[in-house]
Formats: C-alpha cells, structure tokens, sequence
C-alpha cells in the first residue's frame, strides 16, 4: 500500500537537531520519509543532520541533505533550485527552523530583536518566496509553517522577540494561504507547546532554569492539562496530516500541539 506522501518530494528546513532524540524538524523528516516522501532534509550543519539520516535510512525512506542558512536569501534560493535540479519538483514544504532568545523590549538589544526576527520569521518569508513560485506553475503544493504556543500566549518567560516572531508567522501563513489558493496551494501552520525536544537539554535549561534540566521539566510539565510532555512526533504527526490530501480542504488554520496548555486561564 502506498504511503500518504508516496513520491512527493518535501523540502524540511531545521531538519537537524541539536543533540539525540526527536526535535520537530527530524521527526518531521522521518514520518514523512515513512510515508513515502523523498525528503530534502535542510539545516545549516551536517553534524545536526547525522541522526535524522541515519533514522530516515533505518526506516526505508528516501533522504537528501543540503546545508543552508535560511536567513540568507542567496543561499536560500540556492537550496530551492537545488532541490528542483534534484528533483524536478517541490510538492511539500516544512518550515521548521527556530530558536529563542529571554528578554522583554526594555533589556533586549536591537541586533538581538533583529536575529530573532531575521531567524524565525524572516526564514520562513524567503522560503515561501522561492518555492511558491514553483508550486503555482505546478497548481499545487502545500506549505506546513511551524509556530509556537509562546505566539499565542504567554509560556512563562519574557522573550519578546521570539513570541513577536511566532505571531507573526501565523498571520504571514493566514495571508499566503488566501492569496495562493486558486493556485491550489495550502498553506497551513503548528503550533507545538512545551513539547520535551533534545533543545531542552541543549539550549533551553542553560537559559531558563541554570542548567538543570529536571526543574526545567518539572516547570513546564506542571502547565500541561494531560499530565505528559510530548516530543516532536506529536508535531511531525501533525504536519504530516497537513501536507496530505486528507487536509485537502484545509488551508489558512492552525493545529496548537500543547496537551491543552494555551486553553488554561492561569
């Protein structure tokens, strides 16, 4: 039986990650690779993309690496042309690459404000920008945009730029979807919650809560309605549902996957 993505090629920016286990962009990659996509697996360094490979292979999927920095529209439309040289078509594309950064607007620098702007929002701009074009000659495509629960509330900490950028990523998905429907293209967004990624470890305790991961898990898991944290399998399932024809008729909406945190009142 034919996998739900069978054939389709999908380009996966942030498809590394920063250490062992299940980061949404690698998960991503993997199920989609599962269910049949050839997938242009993207990120801007080649250790990060080691495990999500080896994971892809494991599984009998189909996988080609680039190394790109999103934020650089040269090498960005490098990667897209690369991939249709590859290929010949782009018929999926995952914006996966994020990151954040603490600080409210009185503490935060202007180059700091700036790079998270550039990292979260910007990226995603310019990979619409160059792979649209490609799917309106083709009257189809679909477009998966990763947002975060912290551009709809507030997650516990002061990190405006990341919350500015995350917003800004749902109403930049609304205005495309509108725009490129009579193109048949969808274009829809997630919105993963305090979700336990290998960034935790990696990035998020040295910043939040001094390196220990524990108290870090116990803070965030204590917002969490169902009582458990997710990981990016839960985000990778819900954009794999996006991309395939099963959303046929979904375009310009949003799938918050935080075990019902954004619904709390506290």
């Amino acid at each position: 039986m034919s996998g739900r993505l069978q054939d389709r090629v999908a380009i996966i920016t942030g498809a590394g990650c920063v250490g062992p286990g299940w980061g949404n962009g690698r998960a991503s990659a993997v199920r989609f690779a599962e269910e049949g996509a050839r997938v242009f697996a993207v990120d801007r360094s080649q250790e990060a993309l080691e495990e999500t490979v080896q994971r892809v292979e494991a599984a009998g999927g189909d996988i080609d690496v680039h190394l790109c920095d999103v934020t650089d529209a040269a090498q960005l439309q490098a990667m897209v042309q690369t991939c249709l040289d590859r290929f010949g078509r782009i018929d999926i594309l995952v914006n996966n690459v994020g990151g954040s950064a603490r600080g409210g607007p009185a503490e935060m620098s202007e180059e700091v404000w700036k790079a998270q702007i550039d990292y979260n929002l910007t990226s995603v701009f310019l990979a619409c920008k160059h792979v649209l074009p490609c799917m309106v000659e083709q009257r189809k495509g679909a477009i998966v945009n990763t947002s975060s629960t912290s551009g709809i509330r507030w997650t516990g900490s002061a990190q405006t730029a990341y919350a500015a950028s995350k917003a800004g990523i749902i109403q930049l998905s609304r205005v495309i979807a509108v725009e490129y429907a009579p193109f048949g293209i969808r274009v829809n967004t997630v919105i993963p919650g305090q979700l336990h990624t290998p960034m935790v470890e990696g990035r998020l305790a040295g910043q939040r809560s001094g390196g220990d991961v524990d108290a870090l898990l116990k803070q965030r898991l204590a917002r969490i309605p169902l009582g458990f944290m997710g990981d990016g399998r839960d985000t990778a399932n819900a954009a794999l549902f996006l991309a395939s024809d099963e959303a046929r008729f979904i375009t310009g909406a949003e799938i918050v996957v935080d075990g019902g945190m954004s619904v709390r009142c506290d």
